[in-house]
């Protein structure tokens, strides 16, 4: 064969190899912005697996009775400004936990209710902890509080690892944002998979604070 009528021959695997390629980008690119998607949204109403013992209301709110519930697994590690905090050490309060991200526009639209609420329960034995992920730095974080007026701790955790500690059938945060409520002997009592108004947040919360 001669160099001539080669050359079409390397030139056609060329463009099938380009297309191949080009199709395979195409491919991550939508998985990515469709995890992007899930990840920060409205939010849901289900989630958990397994024998989970908890009642999901009308509201999206899923609450566990007080001798069905999980314990919280550990949620220690470095804050936004960089100290160490661990979740356990908060045991005897009731703690509000709040999955968030900067990037997130529903978690904007719900933080001002967590920093009005956290502040006007601070003397009640409620501690409110941020767990900001997929924060590729700390200072859009860091600027996302000053903007909201939080100051509550938040565990800095970009790759989402905190999250995969709690196991499967237990009231697991599975969105961004998402919210549980620990009773004060550490066990999650109550999760939301969605941005929380004032009256929700006050709704998953309450009851928790009213316990004996």
């Amino acid at each position: 064969m001669s160099a001539a009528s080669r050359a079409p021959q390397r030139s056609n695997r060329t463009t099938r190899a380009l297309r191949v390629r080009r199709r395979a980008v195409l491919a991550a690119g939508a998985a990515a912005a469709a995890l992007l998607v899930s990840a920060c949204g409205s939010g849901g109403t289900t989630g958990g697996g397994g024998d989970t013992n908890f009642v999901t209301g009308t509201d999206g709110i899923s609450t566990v009775a007080k001798g069905e519930r999980a314990a919280a697994p550990d949620l220690s590690g470095e804050t936004l400004e960089g100290e160490q905090l661990d979740v356990a050490d908060y045991r005897g309060k009731v703690v509000v936990l709040n999955v968030w991200g900067s990037w997130c526009n529903p978690c904007r639209a719900e933080a001002e209710h967590f920093a009005k609420v956290s502040k006007e329960y601070a003397d009640q034995g409620v501690q409110f902890v941020g767990i900001n992920t997929r924060d590729t730095n700390t200072r859009s974080a860091l600027a996302f509080e000053e903007e909201f007026g939080i100051d509550y701790p938040s565990l800095y955790d970009p790759t989402g690892k905190l999250m995969l500690r709690f196991e499967k059938g237990t009231l697991t945060p599975q969105a961004i944002p998402s919210t549980l409520v620990l009773d004060r002997d550490g066990r999650i009592a109550a999760r939301s998979l969605s941005a929380l108004s004032e009256e929700r947040l006050l709704k998953m919360l309450e009851p928790v604070v009213a316990e004996k």
